[in-house]
């Protein structure tokens, strides 16, 4: 919504009638809590005018008359200036960013106690409350503003802790190649792995290059140049506009026709990036942080979730392999 423009109104009187009628009063609540309305009174409940707010509103209304309420859904001209100041403030959510920011500060403050797959979930649940602010802000201000800096700089606080070397996303376009030539290659990416370069290293051997050796590097400067990296800025693979490592390699070697690969490489954009929630994210990352916690090396970490991975893209699927989706792994030094 726009700040500097007159605003139409939606207004929705709802009347639900009888002590009976408390599992449908919950419902109503409920629903019109979820839109973000401001409630004038019992009974009355306001939006922005918009055709979404009026399919929402309508929806709403259409519940109230199935339990047996009854409704009307008005449409407002734009009011006075004073009247307008007044309908705007009654959707201030100051209060809601005000708590988010002092969620950031604990977090902020205990950050250095945390491992990665704790800091990382706390940061992606604050991403996920500054969107459902953001999406019932209908006139926002300043307070948005400084709530959504706050968390951009909690996750760069994260990432320098954790991954240094996280890469900045490039602008451009995939190039499509062809699996063939990327055969019995050496392929690297930053020691120490995390879900992104972990899975990307599965999807590798399993289904880009069977043969594939890696290197886990300690910089990605140390990156050998017959080696094709993965995961670092300036590999040959990495963040590409809004896909991780694990989504450009789907698109760049024609597997994001695979749904059970689409699937998961939705879990890994979330686990490394946020986004839509996926429900077996926090489950796949304490096995993955645990793992790590007890892997002798990266070679050996990759290793241990390969089986976990492989089980994930057959539940995925629907479907059972005929034979393992991924073969043993070979070791490589680290450099």
């Amino acid at each position: 919504m726009n700040n500097d423009t007159a605003t139409a109104w939606l207004l929705l009187l709802t009347s639900l009638a009888g002590r009976s009628a408390s599992t449908p009063r919950v419902r109503l609540w409920r629903a019109l809590r979820d839109l973000g309305v401001a409630n004038l009174r019992d009974g009355a409940a306001l939006l922005p005018a918009s055709d979404a707010h009026r399919a929402a509103l309508g929806a709403v209304a259409a519940q109230v008359e199935s339990d047996g309420g009854s409704h009307w859904l008005l449409e407002l001209a734009p009011q006075s200036a004073e009247t307008e100041a007044q309908l705007r403030g009654a959707f201030d959510r100051g209060e809601i960013y005000r708590e988010l920011r002092s969620g950031l500060a604990e977090l902020r403050a205990e950050l250095p106690r945390l491992d990665e797959a704790g800091a990382r979930r706390r940061l992606r649940q604050a991403e996920r409350q500054l969107a459902a602010a953001s999406g019932i802000d209908f006139f926002p201000g300043e307070a948005q503003a400084q709530a959504r800096l706050a968390v951009e700089e909690l996750g760069a606080m994260v990432n320098r802790q954790f991954s240094p070397e996280e890469p900045a996303p490039a602008v451009g376009a995939v190039e499509r190649l062809d699996r063939a030539r990327y055969r019995g290659r050496l392929w690297a990416t930053r020691r120490r792995l995390w879900v992104d370069r972990a899975a990307s290293a599965w999807l590798i051997r399993g289904f880009i290059d069977p043969e594939a050796r890696f290197l886990w590097l300690e910089r990605p400067a140390d990156c050998p140049p017959e080696a094709l990296g993965f995961d670092f800025d300036g590999a040959a693979f990495s963040h590409l506009g809004e896909r991780v490592t694990f989504e450009v390699l789907l698109a760049s070697f024609g597997l994001d026709g695979d749904p059970a690969l689409a699937r998961l490489g939705r879990l890994v954009h979330y686990l490394d990036v946020g986004g839509a929630p996926v429900a077996e994210a926090a489950g796949f990352e304490a096995v993955l942080a645990g793992m790590r916690e007890t892997a002798p090396d990266d070679q050996g970490l990759l290793a241990a979730l390969t089986p976990v991975l492989d089980a994930l893209y057959r539940r995925y699927a629907r479907v059972e392999p005929a034979a393992p989706v991924s073969s043993q792994l070979e070791p490589i030094s680290e450099v």
